[in-house]
């Protein structure tokens, strides 16, 4: 699933008890499969686990596999390839209610995804109970941070320009992941936003052309 489930925070972190209020059609259609779960359960006995992904980012440490999108739409792609000269970077909104203007975000390392999927599939396979869980760091970084972030991993600085702020983008968005930590014994091993950029800037190294190069 995913943490547009809940739309416009009430409150930070964000608790799986957080009430969920979508604002976009992604959000929509993920809450409709959320809802339709103990639906299916009762009617044939199919225990679920439902994963919120934040911020999902970052690339396999060892280079083979990464993020490869066209157009590319995330923040940490897209500031590393303006750094290295392929794209422009844009900041849409410098005037939001934080530290230096720019919205907070929380970003999972997919590594960290993934531990969290086999510790689930774990935990029904033992016999667990259906569950919902929010997965991400728990630690809030801004855009600006993360352009920082880039251009100390690639040594390159990044022209930037500033938009308007976009419809429906809340100025702070992190998880409480206490619950998974607490029930599946699951943490995160790639808390550093400088360690999740650089597995991505590692893939785009190797991938300049993404999986169409190889």
């Amino acid at each position: 699933s995913t943490a547009a489930t809940f739309g416009n925070p009430v409150e930070t972190p964000i608790t799986e008890r957080h009430p969920q209020q979508p604002i976009n059609s992604y959000g929509e259609t993920k809450l409709a499969v959320e809802r339709a779960l103990p639906h299916f359960e009762r009617a044939y006995g199919m225990t679920w686990t439902a994963l919120r992904y934040f911020n999902a980012a970052g690339a396999d440490p060892e280079g083979a596999l990464g993020e490869d999108h066209k157009p590319e739409i995330h923040v940490i792609p897209r500031a590393i390839d303006a750094a290295l000269g392929r794209d422009t970077f844009a900041i849409f909104g410098d005037d939001y209610d934080t530290a230096d203007g720019t919205c907070l975000r929380d970003y999972i390392h997919v590594m960290d995804l993934a531990t969290a999927h086999i510790a689930a599939l774990d935990a029904l396979r033992a016999g667990g109970p259906s569950a919902s869980y929010n997965l991400g760091n728990g630690r809030p970084t801004s855009v600006r941070e993360v352009v920082t972030a880039v251009e100390r991993v690639t040594g390159r600085a990044i022209p930037l320009t500033v938009g308007p702020r976009r419809p429906g983008d809340p100025a702070v968005l992190y998880a409480s992941s206490d619950k998974i930590k607490r029930e599946l014994g699951w943490r995160p091993q790639f808390e550093d936003i400088e360690v999740i950029v650089e597995t991505a800037y590692r893939w785009r190294e190797a991938h300049p052309n993404g999986y169409a190069g190889d």
